[in-house]
């Protein structure tokens, strides 16, 4: 039985509160000369610990942090030709420093999808406090396909509520609303 996991970094010590009127600021790898530096000009929003297989996490962390913000408001100021698309197939083009490996955005180019115009970003990359705070855990039970022993899943749930980060095996009930109305669209059901 497990009583206590490293989640991530950023919410192990408790949650940094969300910064009212904040706009945003700048994200940078971990390369410690000629860092890629990515400037986010607003507010992110949907940040969420997620235990999928896909997206970067720090040394010892079984969760990544990962928030959206409008692709607008995303642009790389430093090093861009560091950045390659880990998986050009999947449906999130992470874009990482070749050197260090961080993901420094992930971005939706189907125009079809739910999430289109959104790119994903790791809140933790910058130094400025006030970026929105983690109210979820995404993708649970996914953690096991990382390595995490099955038996101690109800552990963790319990410590991601009690840690104020309700846990689902897919995204939050929101975000799993966005995507079916956005597909109940396409389809003509919905108008």
């Amino acid at each position: 039985m497990v009583t206590s996991v490293k989640i991530h970094p950023s919410v192990d010590n408790g949650i940094p509160p969300t910064k009212e009127g904040f706009a945003g600021g700048e994200l940078t790898c971990h390369c410690s000369e000629n860092p890629v530096k990515v400037k986010v000009s607003a507010q992110t929003a949907h940040n969420h610990v997620c235990g999928c297989t896909q997206c970067w996490k720090p040394d010892g962390a079984i969760f990544s942090q990962v928030a959206v913000v409008g692709r607008d408001a995303v642009e790389v100021t430093a090093n861009e030709d560091k950045l390659q698309v880990v998986d050009p197939n999947a449906v999130i083009k992470r874009h990482a420093c070749k050197e260090c490996g961080v993901h420094m955005y992930g971005r939706i180019e189907d125009q079809n999808h739910p999430f289109y115009g959104l790119d994903f970003v790791h809140t933790e990359l910058s130094d400025e406090p006030g970026w929105a705070a983690p109210t979820f855990a995404a993708f649970v039970s996914s953690i096991i396909e990382g390595g995490t022993n099955p038996d101690d899943m109800d552990d963790i749930r319990a410590q991601l509520e009690q840690m104020g980060l309700p846990p689902y095996d897919c995204l939050s009930p929101p975000l799993m609303d966005a995507i079916s109305t956005h597909k109940a669209k396409a389809a003509g059901v919905l108008r």
